[in-house]
């Protein structure tokens, strides 16, 4: 039997009390709580790759040091490009930016988790307390959006890591590289749950008026105390819709995200985020069904016996009827969206309430405008 599922089972023949500080997992004992504090994840699984594993345990003569707590730290990564392509038939568009790598937002959910694998760390607490910042970013975008042949399409930020995450206070990436795609009129596309978007609403608002920006808030639920422990520390379900208000009225496009929806948890809730954000200014909706892919699985899962012992296993059985009987299946046209009558009837009622609501709204970016870089040092032709 897998560790968590034995917890699974000690919880529910204790009535949940069992599990306070006894789950195991592939790295250990869980984390002790003060070592954690205003984290997501109570775990810190080794990475896949690694040839090695930790196995933590008291073998009774209690000589276990004193660990600090999780703090953030912050790399520098120095990638030779930043434009990422993709393919995939069921996403949007074929171009993002990731100005950061892991997220301080801690939330327990998210699907980049286990990126961090291929830096050789855990996808738990790692992910959002050992971070990577990419300071060449906007130098990089220039270079790139310079090239011969280049063909301007939307390109979406915020689609694996928050860009607006906290340390982007310091850091400033983000709005470097807004510089850059207004200076050369290309469209963007952004998605976050951070209010410091507000913050670039100068060139926002500039791009905008041009048909070259949108921003999409993405509100997982309206109850403070679950977004307080899933999302530790990004915004509010309030200030994000208040930074929603504050675009909108800035004149920039913009849309609601309900990502993910939790089965079981935050489902009930759907009516209700669309209903808010329409009312604070989003023209535009969409969701995504929760994704648990690799180590995401036993993450949200410990946090789930943590925090909702009673509604476990009726979650899970929930999730695993929209995917096949697994935690998780990664096929094209269903990862998103899920399969199934509960899949069915998550996707009926959001449609019928947006459209109501008059959320079906599109606001297609223009590409017509961009300006391509000047030649510079041109070889001139020999006579």
């Amino acid at each position: 039997m897998e560790p968590l599922a034995r917890a699974d089972v000690a919880a529910f023949r204790n009535g949940g009390s069992a599990m306070a500080n006894a789950i195991i997992d592939d790295s250990g004992v869980r984390i002790d709580s003060e070592r954690r504090r205003g984290r997501g994840a109570g775990i810190n699984p080794t990475g896949r790759f690694e040839p090695v594993t930790r196995h933590v345990f008291d073998d009774g003569w209690s000589t276990f040091e004193e660990l600090p707590p999780f703090k953030t730290e912050v790399q520098t990564e120095r990638p030779r490009t930043i434009i990422t392509r993709n393919s995939s038939p069921d996403i949007s568009f074929d171009r993002s930016i990731n100005p950061y790598r892991g997220c301080e937002h801690g939330c327990v959910y998210c699907f980049a988790r286990p990126t961090h694998s291929y830096m050789g760390m855990s996808p738990g607490l790692d992910f959002e307390s050992r971070l990577f910042a990419k300071p060449d970013a906007a130098k990089l975008l220039d270079k790139e959006l310079s090239k011969e042949g280049y063909q301007p399409r939307t390109i979406a930020i915020g689609t694996n890591t928050d860009p607006y995450q906290p340390i982007e206070k310091q850091w400033r990436i983000m709005r470097e590289i807004l510089e850059v795609l207004e200076a050369r009129k290309h469209p963007v596309g952004i998605v976050t749950k951070s209010a410091l978007v507000v913050r670039d609403i100068d060139i926002l608002s500039r791009m905008a008026e041009q048909g070259l920006a949108k921003v999409a808030l993405s509100v997982t639920t309206m109850d403070r105390v679950i977004a307080r422990t899933m999302e530790p520390r990004a915004a509010t379900p309030t200030r994000r819709l208040e930074a929603m208000r504050q675009l909108s009225n800035a004149g920039i496009p913009v849309g609601v995200m309900v990502a993910p929806i939790i089965p079981g948890l935050t489902d009930s809730e759907i009516e209700r985020i669309l209903d808010s954000a329409q009312a604070a200014g989003a023209t535009e909706a969409g969701y995504v069904i929760l994704r648990l892919p690799l180590e995401v699985s036993p993450i949200f899962k410990d946090w789930l016996l943590r925090h909702y012992p009673d509604r476990y296993r009726h979650v899970m059985s929930l999730v695993r009827s929209m995917r096949d009987g697994k935690d998780y299946d990664s096929e094209w046209g269903k990862r998103m969206k899920g399969a199934g009558p509960y899949a069915w009837q998550i996707g009926r009622r959001f449609e019928i309430t947006a459209r109501k609501l008059g959320m079906n709204v599109k606001h297609p970016l223009r590409t017509d405008l961009f300006v391509a870089a000047e030649k510079r040092h041109e070889q001139l032709m020999l006579l």
